[in-house]
């Protein structure tokens, strides 16, 4: 089985609720943005938030008096006596309070009222039970052990809830105790059905896996309770906070790894685990775990992207009829080489956050560096034994991939550089692409542009713009944490997947009427395959979990695609040419 990674892992909805609050707030309005406490328990993302300028304090004193300031409310909330705090302070506030807590707060507060003695099973200072009790009016007591709650003195009017993220076996103990001293008891099912799912989950997994990670910050009531859960089904667990910490473990002597993360985890770190430990299971074993090595090392750096550009540029030639050429099969494989590397290098500087291939690019970035102007010098001097227009031509795309995340307009305007309009990663890098695998090649004295050409642009461009959106669909919690205007992270992830179904019809279209209308030649038939082969990964891809997919071996899954347009095109055209 690998690596299983649990459903369930990452952020729960009242998580990425604030988590969205706090990011809209970013965008929309000026004005300081601070944070009750840090959002969630997950350092990693409060560095992220301090970057885009979201602070948190742990008391109002730290708010520096000004009228457009902005409080947000974190997913544990507050008690009644601190919302008066901020009110009478004047701040503008956002209440990022759980729905789930907040149900629990208007339980409490509704039998307090009525007289009732009010428990909250949970644990002592932690932000959630803080707030919980100050709707309790004086009524209210925190007990967290069998001896707390054997400890329980008797009183006619009693109603039990428990923290959202308590352990829902701990929870069933403690109340038992509990009724049976006082079997009038009012009991609360507070705990959230994200929670309950959670560690039933990973029950299940640790008892189908040899050993489980953890993921998640220290401080995470909710992460140390899904370790706890594994611990207690006898299985090696390990709890960790980041991929640095899976060092010096070995795990290939693991046949099976179950994966699970707290529900404030954000979804980066999760595959940064995944993939890192996918690439340590694949250190030593037979042939075929050396060639999933290999695999994953051409995906990691960029390698396999650059030799789908080529294949692209076969598929692209001879859907034009036109004879392969080695020395373009290069260029468009060395161009998105280095664009790929460049502008991993210069996207975003930052330890935080990043892909499993930024994170390969920024240990070495100077070697890397070197090999991207190599690969896009060479690419340069073939262009140029091609013509002067092919030189002018590639000399344009590479200046405008190197700009793109240069800041180069004006600081008052809105948009300082091309990578901040929204939806530009997507629409640019599918033009270069196919820019460089069917025009660049087509172009020389007495260039014109005939219908094959067009569509083998139009193709092309539909395969990367495809493939760029899926890849932002997962990365869209990533993606929003650093800003990016990626399309999925404009217009949502349904849209952009009834956005994606609508270009799929139109690809299958243009690839079935292209030979009959005399655009193509019959290889546009055989291309038919690859928009079927994204509409499986694209079902693979809603359903990572279940078929233990990371997502490094998604990236890759997509990229064969480009494989297949180059691999299918040749076979057809030697079948054609075996068959006259």
């Amino acid at each position: 089985m690998g690596v299983k990674l649990a459903e369930t892992a990452g952020f729960c909805m009242g998580v990425r609720r604030a988590v969205d609050r706090v990011l809209d707030a970013a965008r929309q309005g000026p004005g300081p943005i601070y944070t009750y406490g840090p959002l969630i328990h997950n350092p990693q993302t409060v560095e992220l938030l301090k970057k885009r300028g979201i602070m948190p304090v742990d008391s109002l004193a730290e708010i520096p008096a000004c009228s457009d300031a902005t409080l947000i409310i974190r997913t544990h909330g507050i008690s009644p006596e601190e919302r008066r705090q901020i009110k009478a302070k004047g701040v503008r506030i956002i209440d990022a309070t759980c729905p789930r807590v907040g149900r629990v707060q208007a339980i409490i507060k509704k039998y307090a009222a009525r007289g009732y003695q009010m428990i909250i099973v949970g644990d002592k200072g932690h932000p959630e039970v803080t707030g919980l009790l100050g709707y309790a009016a004086g009524r209210g007591a925190v007990v967290g052990t069998r001896e707390e709650a054997e400890a329980l003195p008797y009183t006619d009017k009693l109603g039990i809830v428990a923290q959202t993220t308590q352990d829902i076996d701990i929870y069933a103990d403690l109340i038992s105790i509990i009724k049976r001293k006082m079997p009038h008891a009012l009991v609360f099912t507070t705990i959230c059905d994200s929670t309950e799912k959670r560690q039933r989950e990973v029950k299940n997994l640790a008892a189908q896996t040899d050993a489980m990670v953890i993921v998640g910050g220290r401080d995470s009531a909710n992460t140390r309770r899904l370790a706890e859960i594994a611990e207690h089904q006898g299985k090696p667990t390990f709890y960790i906070e980041t991929a640095d910490e899976l060092k010096n473990h070995p795990w290939g002597s693991y046949d099976r790894i179950g994966v699970s993360a707290g529900a404030s985890t954000p979804n980066w770190i999760i595959d940064r685990v995944v993939n890192d430990i996918t690439g340590l299971r694949a250190q030593g074993g037979g042939k075929s775990r050396s060639l999933f090595k290999l695999w994953l090392f051409l995906i990691r750096t960029d390698i396999y992207s650059a030799l789908g550009a080529g294949c692209l540029y076969m598929a692209a030639a001879l859907m034009q009829g036109k004879v392969l050429r080695g020395d373009n099969f290069l260029m468009a494989s060395l161009y998105v080489y280095a664009m790929h590397i460049l502008n991993r290098l210069t996207g975003h500087k930052t330890n935080v956050l990043g892909s499993i291939r930024e994170v390969t690019y920024h240990r070495r970035e100077t070697f890397y560096i070197c090999l991207a102007v190599a690969a896009l010098l060479i690419a340069l001097v073939l262009a140029f034994f091609q013509g002067m227009s092919a030189l002018l031509l590639l000399l344009f795309l590479s200046l405008a991939g190197v700009l793109y995340n240069a800041r180069l307009l004006p600081s008052h305007w809105h948009f300082q550089s091309l990578k901040e309009l929204p939806g530009s990663k997507n629409v640019s890098m599918a033009l270069a692409w196919a820019t460089v695998t069917s025009i660049l090649p087509a172009v020389g004295p007495g260039f014109k542009l005939y219908a094959a050409t067009v569509a083998a642009f139009a193709f092309n461009f539909v395969m990367v713009f495809i493939r760029s959106i899926l890849s932002d669909i997962l990365d869209m919690q990533n993606d929003r944490l650093m800003g990016r205007e990626t399309i999925p992270v404009v217009i949502g992830r349904e849209a952009s997947l009834r956005m994606l179904r609508f270009i799929w019809v139109l690809l299958v279209v243009l690839l079935a009427a292209a030979f009959p209308a005399g655009w193509a030649t019959s290889v546009s038939w055989a291309l038919i395959i690859c928009p079927i082969y994204v509409l499986i990964c694209s079902k693979l891809y809603d359903r990572r979990a279940a078929f233990s997919l990371s997502g490094m071996e998604l990236w890759g899954l997509l990229e064969t695609n480009y494989i297949i347009a180059g691999v299918v095109a040749l076979l057809w055209l030697a079948c054609a040419r075996a068959a006259a």
